[in-house]
């Protein structure tokens, strides 16, 4: 009933353990697939949440999609461009995915939007992304690929890998 009435287009059969958190900016989207999980719940995961989901949009024109039959444990996802999101993606307790800095670099302006950069973010099917990883602006994972735990994403990762580290880094192919 929140979702509808905050106008986030929800597929059929999604569960949720908890209540999730979901801000929409005006003249936003974000749409859900089918039978997608979303734990906010701190016992809905025995490896532990450090918070509720969180999905938001920042601003006209910025869009959220998640594809079918995906689970997120305490994940944040934030976009003030867009981010996409495919099938049968894991995201991994405590995940942050963010297509935008949040605040710019220069003291001066840190409390302000100004010269916020972003960039889209597209994370193909059926990768899963390890607990505690941030997948930043401008990145593209690539189908199948997995993030190990605690990576920080910056740049894009190819199909079919398993990567990791800060940066994330390719350190193995899978057949």
């Amino acid at each position: 009933m929140i979702l509808y009435l905050k106008n986030v287009t929800l597929g059929k059969n999604c569960k949720f353990y908890g209540i999730p958190i979901f801000n929409r900016s005006y003249n936003s989207k974000i749409t859900i697939g089918d039978n997608c999980t979303f734990r906010s719940d701190k016992t809905s995961n025995l490896i532990g949440l450090n918070r509720k989901c969180i999905i938001s949009t920042f601003g006209e024109n910025s869009k959220i999609k998640i594809g079918k039959n995906s689970g997120f444990s305490g994940t944040v996802i934030g976009a003030a461009n867009s981010i996409t999101i495919g099938n049968n993606v894991l995201s991994g307790a405590n995940v942050l995915i963010t297509d935008f800095d949040w605040h710019p670099i220069d003291p001066k302006t840190r409390h302000t939007n100004i010269g916020v950069k972003n960039a889209p973010i597209v994370i193909a099917d059926n990768v899963w992304l390890g607990i505690n990883s941030v997948i930043l602006k401008g990145v593209t994972i690539g189908e199948n690929s997995v993030i190990g735990a605690n990576s920080v994403v910056v740049k894009d990762i190819p199909a079919n890998v398993i990567a990791a580290g800060n940066p994330c880094k390719i350190i193995k192919k899978l057949e």
